[in-house]
């Protein structure tokens, strides 16, 4: 058994709580060696202690550098910004890294295994906006500054060189607008041009390509592509995108990665209409998890989660609502429980 890792959790809001829990029965299931520090964040963190991100969130994130968290609703009206950018900006989680790989066949399309790598930092997401009035309008012109630099650009494209050669991908692709955007996403071509032929030529195939035509390509023929690399604003869309290809969003994990923590998650809404109605599909959380392991070495375990959904779903049969099936999220949890215990 490893040692104990400490491992902060956030249940999130709406569906969040329902969808952890059954992440948690699974790890347990795994013997997975997390120890962890429950807290809250979202619109429970505002009703508990008036602040989506309480200060006791972000001091067991920094003490533990690892996290496992549902979907954060913001809350509506002004004085509240994301909690999900505030985490990054937080802990300078710079990589977001979304696989997709079809776990169910038979649908549009089929056999895709795809990994998006988006910068997570800079580009127009980080929100330099401000208003020229004109006449009686304040807000006649709406401007927006985006930044991309050298160094932010480096270190993304060399986490994601490096997730490619780990991880056994024959092809990188980024995707770009440099022919009209020159600077804010030249830098971020030159830099993944020269940072292949300095060090990773060879290792793998690199491919370039314009946001727009990949776009197009990825729903023409999304197999000519396995790993795209991108700005943040390019990464936002093409990660949804190519969930789309897989089922949609409940079939989609990420991370956020950077130098000092790792925050795993899924991606979809807290859906807060369905929330405690035990309709929740936890699939994309379960994929989270196994993404976490991955991250703390733990592959053998990894691996057998990812055998058990597959099995569960594909196998037994047992699949919730939103993928044709009648199972409930507890009825799934319990078989895929099973799945893991029996092997």
């Amino acid at each position: 058994m490893s040692s104990t890792i400490p491992a902060t959790l956030i249940p999130g809001d709406g569906i969040g709580p329902e969808i952890v829990d059954a992440t948690l029965a699974a790890l347990d299931a795994l013997g997975a060696p997390f120890a962890w520090d429950r807290q809250i964040a979202g619109l429970a963190g505002v009703t508990a202690a008036g602040d989506p991100l309480p200060k006791a969130t972000l001091e067991s994130i920094r003490r533990t550098r690892l996290a496992l968290k549902g979907p954060l609703e913001t809350p509506s009206g002004g004085g509240y910004r994301s909690s999900n950018v505030r985490l990054r900006e937080e802990f300078q989680l710079y990589a977001n890294l979304r696989p997709a790989r079809t776990i169910i066949p038979g649908g549009r399309f089929d056999k895709i295994d795809l990994v998006v790598v988006r910068e997570n930092l800079e580009g127009l997401y980080i929100g330099h906006e401000h208003f020229v009035q004109i006449d009686d309008d304040p807000h006649a012109v709406a401007m927006a500054t985006g930044i991309n630099t050298r160094a932010g650009s480096r270190r993304l494209l060399e986490f994601a060189f490096e997730h490619a050669v780990t991880t056994g991908r024959k092809k990188v692709t980024i995707v770009h607008k440099a022919n009209i955007m020159k600077a804010l996403t030249g830098i971020f071509l030159e830099t993944g041009l020269d940072l292949y032929e300095r060090k990773y030529k060879g290792r793998f195939e690199l491919d370039t390509v314009i946001i727009d035509a990949c776009a197009m390509k990825l729903v023409l023929n999304p197999w000519q592509f396995d790993m795209l690399v991108t700005t943040n604003l390019f990464g936002d869309i093409l990660s949804d995108l190519v969930a789309g290809l897989v089922g949609g969003l409940g079939m989609a994990p990420g991370a956020n990665i950077g130098a000092d923590a790792a925050i795993f998650e899924a991606v979809h809404g807290s859906a807060p209409d369905i929330a405690g109605k035990g309709l929740a599909n936890p699939t994309a959380l379960l994929l989270a998890a196994a993404m976490m392991l991955d991250h703390c070495r733990l592959t053998e375990m990894a691996t057998r989660l990812r055998q058990a959904i597959d099995a569960t779903l594909n196998i037994d049969k047992v699949r919730t609502g939103d993928l044709g099936g009648t199972a409930t999220t507890g009825t799934f949890t319990q078989a895929l429980v099973s799945r893991i215990a029996n092997g």
